[in-house]
């Protein structure tokens, strides 16, 4: 599978050493999986979400919409805190949409949050779906490029300060807030056929 390398203050000599968990959910349980969407500046997947004006150039008409990808599966994603230290996570697409059915199922799609802290009135989610070709869901304009299996999420946003921030930039993505199980996880690197076009991209980067 391709591995998503992201913009960090990582390398390649950390991305080659350091520990990698598989980041999962046990569906039954009460404890773990996603709670929250949280409005960021920067997302952890590296991808900024989309807001939508209608086609005419006036506030009254605006949609205030912001579409954009929740979870990227096969991507890896640095992390570093108490518990574990300096590390990396990933989840593939069969996790991604047992988180995506759990966050539905738990009702869970008005819990937004502001940078992980605090919870907003006025947004909510409308829409959801994944990238999944065999159905003929295909990702939204300017996201073609995102795998299979890529969780999607549509808001709306009648909350007034919120959609200051979205215009003005302040927000800019998605993060996904939860519980999760890590699972160590090992990346044959040495026999990824996308190796060399992966540390091209990670020299870029540095």
């Amino acid at each position: 599978k391709k591995i998503t390398p992201i913009k960090s203050n990582s390398n390649i000599r950390k991305i080659m050493e350091l520990p990698i968990y598989k980041l999962v959910i046990n569906p039954e349980d009460e404890d773990t999986g996603v709670e929250f969407v949280a409005l960021v500046n920067t997302p952890a997947i590296e991808r900024n979400f989309h807001a939508f004006k209608s086609q005419k150039f006036t506030a009254d008409d605006e949609k205030r919409i912001v579409i954009g990808p929740l979870m990227i599966p096969d991507q890896l994603i640095y992390r570093r805190d108490n518990s574990f230290g300096e590390y990396y996570v990933t989840y593939d697409a069969e996790m991604v949409k047992k988180i995506a059915e759990k966050f539905m199922r738990n009702q869970n799609s008005n819990n937004v949050n502001k940078e992980h802290k605090d919870q907003v009135d006025g947004v909510f989610m409308f829409e959801t779906f994944l990238k999944d070709s065999s159905r003929g869901i295909s990702a939204p304009n300017g996201f073609e490029d995102l795998p299979e299996g890529t969780w999607f999420g549509s808001y709306k946003v009648y909350n007034d300060e919120v959609w200051k921030d979205v215009k003005d930039g302040t927000f800019k993505g998605f993060s996904v807030e939860g519980e999760f199980l890590h699972q160590p996880h090992t990346m044959n690197f040495g026999k990824n056929v996308e190796l060399t076009a992966l540390l091209d991209e990670i020299i870029s980067l540095l």
